[in-house]
């Protein structure tokens, strides 16, 4: 089977599948053995086609337009767009439905969500600290989709976004009178190039800023809905139970 991958986050679960051997396109975003196609959102389509794929793993609904696009030109799209931490583990599945490795993508959908609830068992159930997760910091953005039921299951309260909503601008007023005690900053694309500095050069007032809890981390672990997401579970749970 050759299979192109159009975003990281398929590249990363079709690895996490051990199938990695089936991918023959890339974006430029991913390190795989595997032809560069493009950007996730700025893919080359003659480039994709002229490698013939017998599949393209396509995720987040950003690519609704790509996804059309490839579909004229003939190609088998697999497209998923998950936006809770349930729907990520029921995509892990589709993808790997995809390219013939079902069993194991059940398997690892099991595994991963054991590992939530491993952490889940472990949060307090009162007195949680409210956490601010930040996905673009130019205008500021508040973290949506998955990220909502990442703080929760990690320990934390979330009062911007409802799981499953997408990202949206937010303001000075919202973050301040939320009172965060933690700041995570994960800019798209920056991977861990960011500096928690830049926070606090905005003035704005929150306990965060107060008891240096100010963090950056890499936004694969907040951004890319595979099993990526667990590891930031885990580190977000190690980051509030050390730190209170």
């Amino acid at each position: 089977m050759r299979v192109v991958s159009i975003v990281p986050s398929a590249t990363e679960t079709l690895r996490a599948l051990d199938q990695g051997s089936k991918l023959v396109g890339q974006t430029s975003h991913d390190q795989a053995d595997a032809a560069v196609v493009g950007g996730w959102l700025t893919p080359d389509l003659d480039t994709i086609v002229a490698i013939e794929p017998d599949v393209v793993l396509a995720v987040d609904a950003l690519q609704d337009a790509i996804v059309d696009r490839l579909s004229d030109r003939g190609l088998e799209v697999v497209h998923v767009t998950p936006g809770t931490l349930e729907e990520v583990f029921d995509a892990i599945v589709t993808l790997g439905t995809a390219v013939d490795a079902r069993v194991a993508a059940k398997d690892l959908g099991t595994s991963l969500r054991k590992r939530c609830n491993r952490v889940a068992d472990r949060a307090p159930s009162s007195d949680r600290p409210v956490v601010y997760c930040e996905e673009w910091s130019d205008p500021p953005m508040v973290a949506g989709n998955w990220v909502p039921d990442m703080v929760e299951t990690a320990g934390g309260t979330y009062p911007f976004v409802s799981p499953g909503d997408r990202s949206r601008r937010v303001d000075r007023a919202t973050v301040e009178a939320a009172a965060p005690t933690y700041v995570v900053l994960h800019p798209c694309g920056r991977g861990v190039d960011t500096d928690p500095h830049t926070f606090a050069d905005r003035g704005w007032s929150v306990p965060a800023l107060e008891t240096n809890r100010v963090v950056a981390v890499d936004d694969a672990l907040f951004n890319r809905p595979g099993p990526s997401l667990v590891n930031g579970i885990e580190w977000l749970a190690a980051l509030l139970d050390s730190r209170q």
